[in-house]
């Protein structure tokens, strides 16, 4: 399904249970994004990134974000022409942004809404 550009949210207690070597003890999911092959992790402490890479899909990146160190964001909506919303994060000391783009499936208001809940803490 994601494939065809239905990126989607994940439930939080699979998400837990799928990434749970990836967590510290006592870290909480909270909200979980499939995007193609990538996923994100918003948990109690920090947001998690897993970036698939390769044509198997075998060698996985995982990047850490503790929210402390996010600078800004921006979402930019879906339009009429260009049907991707898109999220960028900035981390202090670094001017380019993390990007990742969401297909249709997924209400990019939402993601920001739990972005801004764990960042403005």
């Amino acid at each position: 399904m994601a494939l065809f550009g239905n990126a989607h949210s994940i439930n939080p207690a699979q998400a837990q249970q799928e990434y749970a070597r990836l967590l510290g003890h006592g870290e909480q999911v909270h909200a979980a994004y499939l995007l193609i092959r990538d996923t994100i992790l918003f948990t109690d402490r920090r947001l998690i990134l897993i970036d698939k890479q390769g044509i198997t899909g075998k060698k996985t990146e995982y990047h850490s974000v503790p929210y402390r160190s996010i600078s800004h964001f921006s979402v930019e909506t879906a339009g009429h022409f260009d049907l991707d919303a898109e999220l960028k994060i900035w981390l202090s000391g670094s001017q380019t942004p993390i990007e990742k783009t969401f297909t249709k499936g997924v209400d990019i208001y939402e993601v920001q809404a739990i972005l801004t809940q764990f960042v403005a803490r």
